[in-house]
């Protein structure tokens, strides 16, 4: 298994897309999340509530690792702060997976017909511009070679601007879903009713976050 300090030693984006895989690792667990809540499997969820989180921490290490190997002395293709915020970013989308996870395995929620396609969609879709999110990062040795310019730098703003409209569209999804959950609240509990406000609140910064990622990617391509 490759360290951090020798991946720095082949690229210097090798280590953030290296932590942006245990990240997508980690968010990709919430479709089996979803997938058992239907299914009201609840030791299924609490068991992959503790995954999700094993999954976190491993991101954790991943990202400590970059922090204390990042080189001091050698020339990076990107400043060190730009490389640290990007880092911080994909670290937060990680810690959001995770308390989607927690949150959803505090109680034992029971499915209401009326919310489950539209709730599935916005699960999706967040899930979705995660992914999206990853692609960009995919095309940073890519975009070294070509020194931030040409049809690579071209490709990568379309990238960022798919992740956009992702965002957004998860945006359209939780103004829908909060609609229908208002609709049904004399049917749900007090808890349960605040617990799926805060799980699409934090479900939502998935996509909100990605969105921020990508874009300071985009700022990259600005500077040079």
């Amino acid at each position: 298994m490759r360290t951090i300090a020798s991946l720095f030693s082949g690229s210097p984006f090798a280590p953030l897309q290296n932590h942006m895989e245990n990240v997508v690792e980690c968010v990709s667990k919430l479709e089996e999340m979803f997938a058992a809540y239907t299914q009201q499997d609840y030791e299924r969820i609490n068991s992959l509530a503790r995954e999700i989180s094993e999954l976190e921490h491993k991101a954790d290490l991943t990202k400590n690792e970059i922090r204390n190997n990042l080189p001091k002395s050698m020339f990076l293709a990107i400043n060190r702060a730009d490389l640290l915020d990007i880092l911080s970013l994909q670290d937060t989308i990680a810690d959001k997976a995770e308390d989607v996870a927690l949150l959803m395995s505090l109680k034992k929620l029971e499915p209401i017909d009326e919310l489950q396609e539209a709730l599935k969609a916005f699960f999706d879709k967040n899930i979705e511009t995660v992914h999206q999110a990853h692609k960009v990062l995919l095309q940073f040795n890519e975009l070294l070679e070509t020194s931030f310019g040409g049809k690579e730098a071209e490709l990568v703003v379309q990238l960022v601007d798919q992740v956009a409209f992702l965002e957004h569209e998860t945006d359209m999804l939780q103004v829908d879903l909060l609609k229908k959950l208002f609709a049904h609240d004399r049917e749900i509990s007090v808890s349960s009713f605040y617990l799926w406000t805060s799980i699409f609140k934090t479900m939502a910064s998935l996509s909100n976050t990605a969105e921020k990622l990508a874009n300071r990617v985009r700022m990259l391509l600005e500077l040079k």
